[in-house]
């Protein structure tokens, strides 16, 4: 076993692929995105794309981009569902999801079940900050709970999908996606990322695990 990931002339080799694959998809990125952004404004009439920080490459943090799946006034819709549900805060600290999220809309249900609203993080590898296959792009408040793997885990570019998408996705336990990770970045190849590609279509299209 070798940290495969991390040596020089198979990062060079999983860059070069990134970008080839990047140029091929640009131009349906953009027919689509314009289609979800129409579908996102007709819905509540809110901002297209959501951003939020998160943890890259060497524990730089970086802004994320997502279609907006969720209501303008969703903390506070959030605050009021948690009160009466205090199971979904149990299930909240073992998955890092809810079961039933109150502030989805109804144009990010349909996103979210196909996995759509990660389509723009392909503007993230355009910068440089992603790469298409990868671990989970982790919450700054997830920093901690990575343990003694979070130093091994951020030395690579994060992934649209990874490993754990497509070994169980959200019905894994955080520390369970964590192995998966750890796993992926020592054992990593450029047939193994060609297989989780076609296994992430796969996952995405029979909806498994999805929220």
């Amino acid at each position: 076993m070798q940290n495969r990931l991390l040596l020089k002339h198979n990062i060079m080799i999983k860059n070069s692929v990134d970008y080839i694959l990047l140029c091929s998809v640009l131009p349906v990125f953009f027919a689509i995105h314009i289609i979800i952004a129409f579908a996102i404004k007709l819905d509540d009439g809110g901002t297209v794309f959501f951003r939020q920080k998160r943890l890259g490459k060497d524990n730089k943090t970086f802004q994320v981009y997502k279609y907006r799946t969720m209501l303008l006034s969703s903390e506070k819709v959030l605050e009021k569902y948690l009160k009466s549900h205090p199971e979904e805060v149990r299930y909240f600290e073992k998955y890092h999801k809810y079961m039933n999220d109150p502030r989805i809309t109804r144009i990010g249900k349909f996103l979210r079940i196909f996995s759509l609203d990660e389509l723009p993080q392909i503007l993230n590898i355009l910068k440089g900050e992603m790469s298409w296959v990868g671990p989970r792009p982790y919450m700054l408040n997830e920093a901690e709970k990575l343990g003694n793997k979070k130093e091994f885990i951020l030395r690579v570019r994060p992934g649209i999908t990874g490993l754990w998408q497509v070994s169980g996705r959200n019905n894994l336990s955080f520390a369970q996606r964590n192995e998966l990770e750890v796993w992926y970045i020592k054992n990593w190849s450029l047939w193994a990322d060609f297989v989780i590609l076609i296994k992430t279509v796969k996952v995405v299209l029979g909806k498994i695990g999805a929220k």
